[in-house]
């Protein structure tokens, strides 16, 4: 029987075939159906269920390996008569597991080299790329793909994200609106797009096209359901909507799977967006930290980690103190996948996010200025990372570092003239600098709300 995406597979039964599609389906398109393959996998026999089972167990982000991926994986060696795709992807799978993430990606690439529209691939090799920084890799591992899917929405989806990350903008609204035109639901095309507008400042133009896809995305993952909100919340801050951002994170960003990795990163990421704009989120820093505690040794992906990190250290929880020695840690180990970006970067981000978490202001900008050009190392997008340019900024602000503060936040007007965070910001510094048409004209775009 072939897959969903006209590969030839082993299974024999049609409710093998539906895991399998489930699986396929819903990682490629962050459809809720992609639990289906664990359904499926607790009778089958088939190895490609149990790779993918086990596959999905990996993608979890527990903070280790789950022990049901390792059963998985021993199900799919145990099975009979993989064909040699299959077989390369439990190649994938059990490389993973020993934490050899370089032979991970050079199997991925292998299977895309014989089978292009083997998607499930691309989509594996481009999540390590992008937990790690290489937008580049993001981009080129799609041409293996490029003549035989260009077809296929979840595609331009992909190759639309990877040209977002190179800072190829025409080519990545480009790609996904080809996507899009395909598919008027493809989530991650959406995303890919929203990141154009916000990168462009065409703040508008972004929340009334997220506005109008709203209602598609109560049938997605909870990641990419809370995502496509966070995104929608950042446009309603550019522009000042305060409440509309809070009640976001309220019945959307903060409602689905608290337990989830990706949900409470969005969540710190989000509420301190909302206090740099001059937000009172009351004790929503506690609520949060209730749900992180379980991750107080979780160092396993940099910028996830870092996000728990703050979220502790703000709710007040010995917790946070953990994580922040488990990353200390981390950062000397040399024998793990993870020890170059937390040795390189994350060790001094997690200094920082320390320092300003405890309000000690003055001690973020020395831990932070001497990693700034090199922050991708920990992954995440650059909407994402522009999070700690937002904290340096604040430190700034705060520690009268105003010659720098200006310079900054005069840049970022470049690409949104009338962010509302950012002339407010502006405003308060020119008028304490004796500037005071300035200060009044600021002021003025600061008033822009629609």
């Amino acid at each position: 029987m072939e897959d969903c995406l006209g590969n030839a597979t082993t299974v024999s039964t049609q409710a093998d075939l539906a895991g399998v599609n489930d699986f396929i389906n819903g990682f490629l398109g962050y459809h809720q159906c992609i639990a289906g393959v664990l359904s499926v996998a607790e009778t089958s026999h088939n190895g490609l269920v149990h790779i993918y089972a086990g596959l999905l167990w990996m993608l979890s982000e527990t903070g280790g390996v789950p022990p049901a991926a390792r059963e998985h994986a021993r199900k799919a060696q145990a099975a009979d008569g993989l064909n040699a795709r299959e077989q390369l992807l439990l190649h994938v799978l059990l490389a993973w597991l020993a934490d050899d993430m370089v032979e991970v990606r050079t199997t991925l690439r292998a299977v895309l080299t014989q089978w292009p529209r083997d998607l499930i691939a691309l989509k594996i090799h481009q999540y390590d790329d992008f937990n790690n920084g290489r937008a580049l890799d993001m981009l080129r591992v799609t041409e293996l793909s490029l003549e035989a899917a260009a077809d296929n929405a979840h595609f331009q989806g992909m190759r639309a994200f990877a040209f977002e990350q190179c800072h190829l903008l025409d080519h990545a609204e480009e790609a996904a609106r080809k996507a899009l035109a395909i598919d008027p639901q493809e989530g991650w095309a959406q995303h890919a797009l929203a990141h154009v507008m916000l990168t462009r400042g065409r703040i508008e133009e972004g929340l009334a096209f997220l506005s109008a896809h709203t209602q598609e995305w109560e049938r997605l993952t909870s990641f990419l359901y809370t995502h496509l909100w966070w995104h929608k919340a950042l446009f309603h801050l550019s522009l000042g909507q305060q409440q509309a951002a809070l009640a976001i994170y309220d019945r959307h960003c903060w409602a689905r799977e608290r337990t989830f990795s990706q949900d409470q990163a969005g969540a710190v990421s989000l509420l301190l967006r909302l206090e740099f704009a001059g937000c009172d989120v009351g004790a929503r820093w506690q609520d949060l930290g209730a749900y992180l505690v379980v991750r107080k040794a979780d160092v396993s992906q940099p910028f996830l980690s870092l996000h728990y990190l703050y979220g502790l250290l703000r709710a007040g929880l010995p917790e946070g103190k953990a994580l922040l020695a488990a990353i200390r840690q981390a950062a000397g180990a040399e024998d793990s996948s993870v020890y170059t970006a937390w040795h390189e970067v994350g060790l001094a981000l997690a200094e920082a996010l320390s320092a300003h978490a405890e309000r000690r202001f003055e001690d973020v900008l020395p831990w932070l200025d001497p990693v700034q050009g090199r922050i991708e190392h920990i992954g995440g997008s650059h909407a994402q990372r522009d999070l700690f340019g937002q904290l340096a900024l604040d430190a700034m602000l705060r520690t009268g570092a105003d010659n720098r503060a200006q310079q900054i936040l005069e840049m970022r007007r470049l690409a949104t003239p009338d962010d509302v965070p950012a002339n407010n910001a502006l405003a308060t510094l020119y008028a304490s600098a004796g500037l005071p048409a300035l200060a009044a004209e600021a002021t003025a775009r600061g008033k822009h709300i629609i």
